[in-house]
């Protein structure tokens, strides 16, 4: 383990590397959810837009806003011809900078981990939910091994290059969002285990798309030739023992959705 903070700054690389999880475990996780159309939307943790391009598609939002603390990644979600009518702020889960009720649903995909203080967060989205509106986020069991790039890390490990964690990986613990969730104050709580899978046609394009991970591509940069060789025939070896054909990767995320009380 590292201190050495996870940056996310390149919008396309992050894309290939999270964005298709991010959508792939994001699909089961809204249909799970069944929004209204005609609903104020807030995605917390935004990013590049990859979980706001399902509800645009397919939630038919009144209106619908994305928060991220990265610039980098909100220019990316700017360009996408489909989320040009989002309204992407700058901004941090910790301390939402909307008044109360504003929205009638507060997601958070993949993002709980990342927040220092995971309950502030919560309670931050149940704030700006208007009374009866949702509550939900989903999150790679970071500690039980549902991170898709598990392996991956693990193999940086092993040649002393371990990959930075992200300062809350016990938030995506069921039992921890469930206690989140409580103490939030919400009702008519739900959990829900997504399982998803992806394929890469070959080797390469695993490696290529590993290169654009925020915290695999800083690891992978700090390498000499020498080490970063090594590094691929281990992870090679490791993941596509053959050395031909597809390689397919699961990720298991963790997934909750509560209701703001009545007044």
């Amino acid at each position: 383990m590292t201190s050495e903070p996870i940056r996310f700054t390149d919008g396309a690389g992050y894309d290939r590397f999270m964005g298709v999880w991010s959508r792939l475990a994001g699909q089961n996780f809204l249909s799970w959810i069944g929004p209204q159309p005609n609903q104020r939307w807030l995605d917390v943790g935004c990013g590049n837009g990859a979980f706001t391009q399902l509800i645009a598609e397919q939630s038919e939002p009144l209106a619908l806003v994305g928060i991220d603390p990265s610039e980098a990644q909100l220019a990316y979600a700017r360009q996408h011809p489909q989320l040009q009518s989002v309204d992407f702020v700058t901004g941090d889960a910790m301390g939402l900078p909307f008044q109360d009720d504003a929205f009638d649903l507060a997601v958070m995909p993949l993002v709980i981990f990342f927040v220092p203080e995971p309950a502030q967060g919560v309670a931050e989205m149940a704030r700006v939910v208007a009374p009866g509106g949702t509550v939900a986020a989903y999150a790679w069991d970071m500690e039980g091994g549902g991170f898709p790039y598990r392996e991956v890390n693990e193999t940086l490990g092993a040649v002393g290059r371990p990959t930075p964690m992200p300062p809350s990986p016990e938030a995506s613990r069921l039992e921890t969002l469930r206690a989140l969730w409580l103490t939030a104050g919400m009702g008519d709580i739900e959990t829900r285990v997504i399982t998803v899978e992806r394929t890469y046609t070959d080797f390469d394009d695993l490696w290529n798309t590993v290169l654009g991970g925020p915290s695999t591509g800083q690891a992978l940069a700090a390498m000499n030739e020498e080490e970063r060789i090594h590094f691929r025939e281990l992870l090679q070896a490791r993941l596509q023992p053959s050395g031909s054909g597809s390689i397919n990767l699961t990720g298991r995320a963790h997934a909750i959705q509560g209701t703001v009380p009545s007044l």
